[in-house]
């Protein structure tokens, strides 16, 4: 059936926020966040992803269901629900629970004034999440906390306040339940208290006792019509045509079978998390789509004598309801494998995608990533099939369907109507397991089922299953290792040839899909290991005797990490007690927008409300790195129903060329494309989709051009690098190497980072239609070069173009310069049709397009004294820049005047070259190049502890700032404040307690092990360009006493808008509610530099202050004569006098400069310390990791609004842990960008930050250089994040130790669960084979890396066994491991270090005689 123009659809008819909703022409294809946005208005729900990963569009669907006769109230990811599937559903928005014009809701007050709100993008969302959440529990327990926000991202806070707002409504929210070491939480906050003693500090940033009362009873009740049409009304299938597809909604089993049978190709759509994203993001299409929701009999629970049956339309959520209460009413030896469904479940998705994903959906789609279907698999689980023509069957879930066959097995007609698991029975062993990119919300990178019969009284193997699912297409079942295991006993013996069988059958080809092969072998036998010793265990209790030697040999079982809701403290210096009380600066003022955020009404600029006849405009780009364009067919394109134009280069009136910093660059690319995403052309239709739909149309012909780059080590073959190239230099490094006592070579990478701002790219163009003036709104850090770029393109005086910016949803730094190159476009288009032209990037097209975090290599050479003297550096960093330069070079600059962080190295050398590769351009990220180069620093620095025998923390007392010090572009520094931080951090956190306590556990456990580090920071503030410190401001007193304050900041959830209004409430001695600070626009504060590098408020507070210094001035003279006066009657007065009341303010900028040349200068005006130490635990068979407990203090001068600041350093410190432990970008060898959305690129959740996470606030800090001793706060605290990856280094080299393997090694970042798994060398990491690099083509490339260092063969570990430490050899060997190399002479000896070529050589050589050494040596141990 095809959608029909005669055809009459059924009405829709559901609720929003209490409105009845008939709509009479619903299309299939149209989901309800598009429709709650530009049907009803309703903007307060966000469009982060499209795909239901990130939680920004989350709602609350209220459903009468007939089995329970109950309201269920669920959180949902509109932007996955076809409004096709509400019928006789209420939806409830964030507008509908609370607005700042009526009531707002707790749930919003507690947010908002929790400072749970940072950008605000993503809080409407939270605000569902848990408002859904109250209204089925109305008293939450931590654990349903934790659930509830899984499927919620923020890119902003670090999470710390969401959930200190969710705790409010907790019973039990004050402890953590943790003791350990005799310690929990509230035991944590009474020894910061009681260590503050005589201090005047605070410790709450918030007053609970100023919420209002949450009563459940009060909220909105289900629409009675809605209950009535649910009970009374006679059911009848429904039929919506849309434009392209028709969806059918049965009401029966017999109606479906007859439907399915009609059309046999029709999905069958329930939650539409399958189809939907499929539709999305590859393109599929569908003409019909059927939709059983209402079908009564796929909804059902049965028990049987047997087992659990469940309907296939049953939710995952209702269905780890019923698990979970099943396993606590029957006996445990019948549960084991609804305890391991349980246990995956747990972990599927976030609750929002559980909440409507369904039980037959996830079995049917036979998806390789699925986490339930090895176990159903395993326990020989049966599905039950109904057809029309064949009635029904009942099949096994087994190897046959599970493997890929179920396609076959499964007819086109058929349909999964339930699904029958079994009991498990007494003596049966059932296991689940699971490894992703992060524990909640995430595809498993590898998953398996396991089931196990013992001959009763033995452990004689009589029946096993194991399946395995991501390891090939389809779930995989280790059948013929399995059947050759039986018969066998349970011992070492089996266990060892069940590891080599399985990987014998489960093979991985090199060039797998989702890459990181070797990890997956390992994870095949790891897993199966783990079941081996929980069978062991599970023996031990049934046989206590007989397997109590066993277990204690395989002590420490790795249990799986459960998620605990993070305690969590803040400290910071109260105000002066006779500072005024009106006085706002130094309190913890919420965010200015805090409750607008909260209830939706803030407004971003795709919540601009479309006018009449606007355009909607998508971007065309190159599928191609490196082409000739040989031509472009607009044809089809133009061809397709609502398509207006399509816009090329040839349409730019002005010039199609700009430059960033002084590189040329190109709006579109013109006869080439340089890499994969480069905007080529753009279409411009009616509305969105039609715009998208017509873009995939656009023919592009190419001719492939060479060479094509895309890693740093091809860039350094073909000398393919930006200019200039930087260097600085101090003391005489090639002496100093000479007078060492050890010299230490090695290389690390630093993998990429997208700024996953929640909003999207966003613009908005409007032409005024005189004077070719045109408005452009968009969500852009520096709106002065959007005004500069679209007056160039359009070929018009900057003075025509008005650039607003009402507020930005997240940017740190990824909308300096790509929105303005995404304006210039739109303003073409809207030139050329002199409509408005709206745009705004899906999340996979800004990701694919606009770059991130530069990758850097970073190789080096130490020479230090065996007392941990640091004497001599030499250091070469190497940036992935990308096809242009952007600001790259000044990127790298950066990277070089930073890299010291806290160290004074007399002798150093850096060098820093930019790449230039086929990828897109890396730009601006927060941190600007120092979290790279910091972090090479930090691993030699803990390198040399290893080579010195002396603790990490020592070799950074030894060699950290003192006074008198310069830093090595020659600029004084006072480091009485970094010493400050060091000492109280050292102190706060009980380090050497707890470092003694990470020893012990580490030697009573070798499957897990803990890691604890504590890192230093010194971070420099300001732009070295003295002009790029300038600001001003506007300030505007009316009639009314009211001020407005405009500036050159822009708002991106940095709170720079509170803190402005602090400074003008202050200065002008009156109340902040007197203050109004409007929109950043190049109409009221012309020539803006861009807000970024931390220093919005430092620069653009001072320009505030001296305009509001201005006109206090000006009503001095009317005030004195006045002094009982009102503030308006002293403004009435000034007025009546012809006293202007309006005042511009001008911050001339620090006066900061840098000499290349020299390699000196004083290019930052002062500087923040800090330092954070940071505790995990690590997996060592599996590399998983959990945070344990973080402690950072931070020298921010004397805070202007600590709420603010604290938000600041643990947001930043969570995308810094996100950084260094999580987050990678894969590129295909094609250069395409695989990583495009939430799906495939993880950024921390709730379930990553720290159990315990303490943030302190240097007290009695000064500094005069910035607004009220204050400092900048915004970037610094990303780089302690790195505390959390040198913690985990600590953990891994404690598991390599234990393993016999000492010494340095190479640990790349971020440091992920597979870079964790295969640094814990042992018998499982040695067994799986290893393919030659030239064998295969890998999925994806390591734009990050040299190719060398990817090629490093297990026999390289096992040298380290095999050699005597005293011999040439093993020198020789230790100096030729890449990529660290340590060269060790006798006294008196000669230092040198071997060229590569010389290395590879004699690894050659040395490797054929060490092969013949025989496991007398060691090879095998």
């Amino acid at each position: 059936m095809s959608s029909s123009t005669t055809a009459r659809s059924d009405e829709l008819i559901f609720f929003v926020n209490g409105r009845k909703i008939i709509e009479k022409n619903a299309d299939p294809e149209r989901m309800l966040l598009s429709y709650l946005r530009k049907r009803l208005h309703l903007t307060g729900t966000k469009y982060g992803c499209g795909t239901g990963g990130c939680g920004a569009c989350t709602v609350m669907i209220s459903t009468y269901e007939p089995f329970s006769k109950k309201i269920q109230h669920c959180s949902a990811n509109a932007c996955l629900i076809p409004i096709c599937c509400l019928y006789g559903a209420a939806v409830t928005t964030v507008e509908g629970i609370g607005s700042v014009k009526s009531r707002i809701h707790p749930v919003q007050e507690r947010i908002a004034k929790c400072h749970g709100s940072q950008c605000g993008f993503c809080t409407p969302g939270m605000v569902m999440s848990i408002y859904a959440l109250l209204r089925n529990h109305p008293e939450p327990t931590m654990e349903q906390i934790s659930e509830a926000l899984a499927g919620n991202l923020c890119r902003c806070t670090g999470y710390r306040p969401i959930i200190d707002a969710c705790k409010t409504f907790c019973k039990d929210l004050d402890c953590c339940k943790i003791r350990e070491n005799e310690n929990c939480c509230l035991d944590l906050k009474e020894n910061l208290l009681l260590s503050e003693k005589g201090k005047e500090i605070c410790t709450k940033l918030f007053a609970t006792d100023e919420f209002q009362p949450w009563d459940s009873t009060q909220e909105l009740i289900f629409p009675p019509k809605l209950l009535l049409m649910a009970k009374e009304q006679r059911k009848r299938t429904l039929v919506f045509y849309g434009e392209r597809t028709t969806w059918i909604s049965p009401v029966s089993l017999k109606e479906l079978l007859e439907l399915k049978a009609k059309y046999p190709k029709a999905p069958l759509v329930v939650g539409n998390t399958s189809v939907g994203p499929e539709i999305k993001c590859k393109g599929v299409f569908h003409p019909v789509i059927i939709s059983p929701i209402r079908v009564l009999e796929l909804n059902f629970l049965n028990f049987t004598s047997n087992g659990l049956t469940l309907g296939a339309a049953c939710s995952l959520s209702l269905v780890k309801d019923i698990l979970t209460s099943t396993v606590s009413e029957i006996p445990e030896e019948k549960t084991k494998v609804f305890r391991a469904l349980l246990q995956q479940l747990k972990t599927l998705g976030g609750q929002q995608i559980r909440n409507i994903a369904s039980l037959g959906g996830n079995i049917i789609k036979q998806h390789t990533t699925s986490d339930l279907n090895p176990i159903l698999a395993v326990s020989n689980s049966l599905l039950n099939l109904a057809s029309l023509a064949g009635g029904t069957r009942q099949i096994s879930l087994n190897e046959h369907f599970s493997s890929g066959f179920g396609k076959a097995i499964l007819k086109p007609e058929e349909i999964l109507v339930s699904l029958s698991i079994p009991y498990s029975k007494t003596g049966e062993f059932v296991a689940a397991f699971r490894q992703a990119q992060r524990r909640e919300n995430a595809l498993s990178i590898v998953n398996a089922g396991m089931r196990l019969i013992l001959d009763p009284g033995t452990d004689i193997i009589m029946d096993f299953g194991i399946f395995y699912g991501n390891v090939a297409s389809t779930t995989v079942c280790a059948k013929k290792s399995c059947q050759a295991l039986i018969g066998r006993c349970w011992n070492e013996q089996m266990l060892e040839e069940a590891c080599k069988l399985l990987l014998e059958e489960v093979s991985i080809p090199g060039s797998a899909p989702g890459g990181k092969v070797e990890y997956k072998r390992t994870l095949i036998v790891s897993f199966f290991f783990k079941f081996y010793l929980e069978v062991l265990q599970g023996l031990k209790l049934m046989y206590p005797h007989r397997y109590c030697d066993t277990i204690e040999k395989r002590k420490s079982i790795p249990d799986v990490f459960h998620n605990k809701i993070p305690q969590s403290s803040q400290i910071y210096q109260a105000v002066d007690p006779e500072q005024l009380s009106q006085d706002p600066v130094g309190r913890p003022l919420m965010h200015l927008a805090g409750i607008k955020h909260a209830t939706g009404e803030a407004i971003y600029c795709d919540d601009i409300r479309a006018v009449e006849e606007e355009l909607f405009l998508a971007i065309v780009t190159s599928s191609r790195p490196h082409a000739k364009i040989i031509s472009i067919d607009l044809s089809d394109a133009l061809k397709l129903p609502g398509v207006i134009d399509v816009i090329t280069v040839q349409d730019i009136p002005g010039t199609n060329e700009f430059c960033c910093i002084n590189e040329p660059e190109s709006v579109f690319a013109n006869h080439k494309v340089i890499c994969v995403g480069q905007i080529i052309c753009a279409v411009v239709a009616d509305t969105d989709v039609h715009a998208k739909r017509a873009a995939v149309k656009v023919k592009i012909t190419y001719e492939a051009l060479e060479p094509v780059i895309l890693t740093i080590e091809e860039a350094i073959k073909n000398n393919s690098f930006y200019d200039p190239e930087r260097k600085l230099e101090q003391g005489n490094v090639d002496e100093a190497f000479e007078t060492v006592d050890q010299i230490l070579e090695g290389e690390i990478h630093i993998g990429g980072q997208e700024h996953f701002y929640m909003e999207t790219q966003s613009v908005l163009v409007v032409p005024k239609g005189e004077d070719k003036e045109m408005d452009v709104y968009v969500s852009s850090q520096h709106p002065t070069f959007t005004q500069e770029l679209v007056a160039s393109v359009l070929n018009v005086p900057s003075s025509r173009i008005m650039c607003h910016v009402k507020r930005v949803g997240g940017g740190f730094g990824g909308k300096v310069t790509k929105p303005a190159i995404l304006a210039a476009v739109t303003a073409v288009a809207a030139n050329k049709t002199g409509r408005v032209v709206r745009c705004i990037l899906d999340r996979g097209d800004d990701m694919l397009i606009t770059g991130g975090r530069h990758p850097f290599l970073g190789k080096y050479r130490v020479g230090f004294m065996n007392d941990g003297r640091i004497m001599a550096l030499d250091v070469r960093y190497y940036s992935n820049g990308g096809c242009t330069a952007d600001e790259s070079i000044v990127i790298m600059e950066t990277a070089l005047l930073r890299m010291d962080n806290a160290y004074m190295i007399p002798n150093l050398r850096c060098w820093g070259k930019v790449c230039k590769t086929n990828l897109p351009s890396n730009t601006a990220f927060r941190g600007f190049g120092f979290p790279q180069s910091a972090l090479v620093t930090e691993s030699w620095i803990t390198d040399v502890a290893i080579k010195t025998g002396l603790s990490p923390e020592k070799i950074r007392e030894i060699n950290m700032y003192k006074k008198g010090n310069q830093t090595h572009y020659k600029q004084d520094l006072d480091p009485n404040n970094l010493v400050k931080c060091w000492n109280e951090c050292m102190e706060k956190s009980s380090y050497y307690i707890r470092k003694t306590a990470v020893d012990k556990f580490n030697k009573q456990n070798y499957w897990k092990k803990k890691g604890i580090a504590i890192i230093p920071l010194k971070y420099s503030i300001g732009f070295e360009a003295m002009f790029l410190n300038q600001a001003a401001a506007l300030v505007h007193i009316y009639m009314d006493g009211s001020v407005l304050v405009t500036h050159g900041g822009v708002e991106l959830g940095q709170g720079i808008h509170t803190k402005i209004m602090q400074v003008a409430s202050r200065e002008l001695k009156i109340p902040t509610s007197f203050i109004h600070i409007c929109e950043t626009s190049t109409v009221t504060v012309p020539n803006t530099r861009p807000t970024a590098a931390s220093i919005g408020t430092d620069i653009n507070g001072m320009a505030v202050k001296n305009a509001c210094q201005t006109l206090l001035k000006r009503l001095q003279p009317i005030m004195d004569k006045n002094p009982e006066g009102t503030w308006k009657d002293w403004v009435t007065g000034a007025f009546r006098q012809s006293i202007s009341l309006s005042a511009t303010g001008f911050f001339r900028g620090y006066d900061t400069n840098m000499n290349w040349d020299k390699g000196e200068g004083r290019p930052f005006e002062y500087f923040v310390y800090g330092a954070a130490c940071s505790e995990v635990e690590i997996d060592c068979l599996t590399g998983d990791h959990k945070n344990i407990r973080t402690d950072i203090i931070m020298d921010v001068g004397c805070s202007l609004n600590p709420a603010v600041d604290i938000g600041q350093i643990e947001g930043a410190f969570v995308q810094g842990l996100g950084l260094y432990t999580m987050e990678e970008l894969k590129y295909s060898p094609e250069g395409v960008l695989y990583t495009r959305g939430p799906d495939q690129y993880k950024i921390p959740a709730v379930c990553d930050i720290p159990e315990q996470f303490s943030v302190s606030l240097l007290s009695s800090s000064q500094n005069p250089n910035a607004i009220y001793s204050s400092k900048a706060v915004g970037e610094p605290a990303l780089f302690l994040g790195c505390s959390v990856f040198f913690a985990i280094k600590d953990a891994v080299a404690a598991a390599r130790q234990e393993r016999g393997i000492t010494g340095t090694f190479t640990f790349h970042s971020p440091s992920t669960a597979e870079r964790i798994r295969m640094a814990c060398v042992d018998q499982f990491t040695k067994m799986i084979p290893w393919d030659e690099p030239e064998s295969y083509v890998p999925w994806a490339v390591p734009v990050d890396q040299s190719l060398l260092s990817q090629q490093i063969p297990q026999e390289q570990e096992r040298f380290q066994y095999a050699m005597d430490p005293q011999t040439d050899l093993k020198r020789v060997l230790s100096a030729a491991t890449p990529p660290n190399t340590l060269i060790i002479f006798p006294e008196g000896q000669e230092r040198s270090s071997l060229k590569q070529e010389q290395v590879c050589q004699t690894l050659l050589t040395l490797w054929a005689g060490v092969c013949d050494m025989g496991p007398a040596h060691g090879l095998d141990e």
